[in-house]
C-alpha cells in the first residue's frame, strides 16, 4: 500500500502532545480522538468501550517484592512458601494471565476503541489489528536498562533479577541458609525501590511507543475501508492500559472473544514502530519466555514477501505486548515491532518524542502489516479451494 508519511507524523505528533497515562483522562481523550480520526478516514462502525484498569503495574509488582522481603525475614517453611507463591504470582501478573492484586490496589476508567471494517463479499475470516494508545511511566530503571549491552535479537526479561531474588529467597528458606536468604533479599530491595520510582514517575510522550502504532492503524484502516479484503473482516482495536498490564486487551477479549474463531482469526499487533528496522516478536515475557507459533510467524514472512520487504528478524522481547493474551486465549497471534542494535530505542524514556521516530521504519512496518493481512486473506482462499 502507499503510505502518507506526513499523515503518520501528524497523527504521532497529536498523540504525543496528550498526557496518555494508563486509565487517565488523557487516555480517554486519546481514545475519543482516535475514534474521530477513524470516522474521518471512512470507517463507519467505530465504538469507544470503557473498562476498569490500573494506572500502573508498579504497585502490584512492589507488593510482590515486599512479600519476598517478608519471606526472607520469616525464613523456614513459611518463608519458602511465601517467596515461592510470590514468584508464581509475579509470573502470572507479568505475563498478563492473572492480576488478582488489581482489585485491591485500585482501578480507574480506561477506554478501548474498536472499529469494524467489513469484508468484501461474505465474511469468512477475521483479522484483528491491535495497538495501544496509552503511554508508559518513566523511571531510573528504564534509563539503566537503556545503557546495558543488548544481545543480538534479544531484549532481556526486565524482571529477571527480581524473579531470581524471589527464587533465591525461597530456596534459602527451604534449605535454612540465612546467607542465601540475605543474598536474595538484595535484588528484592532494589526491585522495591525501582517499582516505587516507576509508580511515582511522569508519563512519557510515547511517540514510538505507541503513537506510531496508532498512526499505522489509522493508515491501514483508511486503506482497508477504501479497498476491503476479500472475505476478511478487519477489527481495528486500540487498547488502553497496555502499559499498566494489558487490562484493555483483557477487556477486549472478555467482550469480543466469543466472536473470534481460532480457526479463522489472526491477531496482529503493532507496537513501538519508530526504531531502525521492523522486527517480529518470536517470544516475550518479563519473567518466563512465552513463544509465538511458527506458523503465525511464517505468515509474517509471507506478508513481507508480498510487501517487497525482507523477512523481519525474530526477537525475544523482555516485556509484554497485547497479542500475547490472544495467544494465551488460543488465537493465532503475532506482534510487529522495531529495533536497532541497541534494542528498543528511547524505551519508556522522556526522549520518546516525534523527532526521534524513524519514519522510514514506521512506513515499512505499515507495509509489512498490510502484506501480512493480504497473506492471511490469501491463506483463506487456499483453504476454501
Amino acid at each position: 500500500m502507499k503510505v502518507d508519511r506526513s499523515a503518520l507524523r501528524a497523527d504521532v505528533e497529536a498523540l504525543a502532545g496528550m498526557g496518555r497515562g494508563s486509565a487517565s483522562a488523557g487516555e480517554r481523550e486519546a481514545a475519543a480522538w482516535i475514534a474521530g480520526r477513524l470516522r474521518e478516514r471512512g470507517v463507519g462502525d467505530v465504538r469507544v468501550e470503557a473498562f476498569r484498569g490500573r494506572r500502573t503495574f508498579a504497585w502490584s509488582h512492589l507488593a510482590h517484592a515486599v512479600a519476598g522481603l517478608v519471606a526472607a525475614r520469616l525464613g523456614g517453611g513459611r518463608g519458602a512458601a511465601l517467596a515461592a507463591g510470590a514468584l508464581l504470582s509475579l509470573e502470572l501478573e507479568a505475563s498478563g494471565r492473572a492480576s488478582w492484586l488489581a482489585r485491591f490496589l485500585g482501578r480507574s476508567e480506561g477506554a478501548n476503541v474498536v472499529a469494524r471494517v467489513p469484508a468484501r463479499g461474505e465474511r469468512r475470516r477475521t483479522a484483528v489489528l491491535v495497538v495501544h494508545h496509552d503511554a508508559a511511566r518513566t523511571g531510573w530503571t528504564w534509563r539503566l536498562l537503556a545503557r546495558l549491552p543488548v544481545r543480538p535479537r534479544r531484549v532481556e526479561p526486565f524482571e529477571a533479577a527480581f524473579a531470581a531474588g524471589l527464587a533465591l529467597v525461597a530456596a534459602g528458606c527451604a534449605a535454612r541458609k540465612p546467607g542465601a536468604q540475605r543474598a536474595g533479599a538484595l535484588p528484592l530491595a532494589v526491585a522495591a525501590a525501582a517499582q516505587t520510582d516507576i509508580a511515582r514517575s511522569a508519563v512519557v510522550p510515547g511517540a514510538s511507543d505507541n503513537a506510531s502504532g496508532v498512526a499505522a492503524l489509522l493508515a491501514l484502516a483508511e486503506a482497508l475501508a477504501a479497498a476491503p479484503l476479500e472475505h476478511v473482516e478487519v477489527l481495528g482495536v486500540s487498547t488502553g492500559c497496555e502499559e499498566s498490564g494489558m487490562d484493555g486487551m483483557r477487556a477486549f477479549l472478555r467482550g469480543h472473544g466469543a466472536e473470534l474463531d481460532p480457526g479463522a482469526t489472526v491477531v496482529v499487533g503493532l507496537d513501538t514502530l519508530g526504531g531502525e528496522e521492523p522486527i517480529v516478536c518470536a517470544a516475550e515475557g518479563a519473567v518466563l519466555t512465552h513463544r509465538y507459533r511458527e506458523q503465525d510467524l511464517a505468515l509474517v514472512d509471507e506478508g513481507a514477501s508480498r510487501a517487497g520487504l525482507d523477512p523481519p528478524a525474530r526477537w525475544r522481547i523482555g516485556g509484554w505486548t497485547d497479542p500475547v493474551l490472544a495467544r494465551f486465549a488460543g488465537l493465532p497471534a503475532v506482534c510487529l515491532l522495531s529495533a536497532g542494535p541497541r534494542g528498543l530505542q528511547n524505551y519508556h524514556l522522556p526522549t520518546d518524542i516525534p523527532d526521534g521516530v524513524d519514519w522510514d521504519c514506521v512506513e515499512r512496518c505499515v507495509r509489512l502489516a498490510a502484506g501480512t493481512l493480504e497473506a492471511f486473506a490469501a491463506q483463506g482462499q487456499r483453504v476454501a479451494k
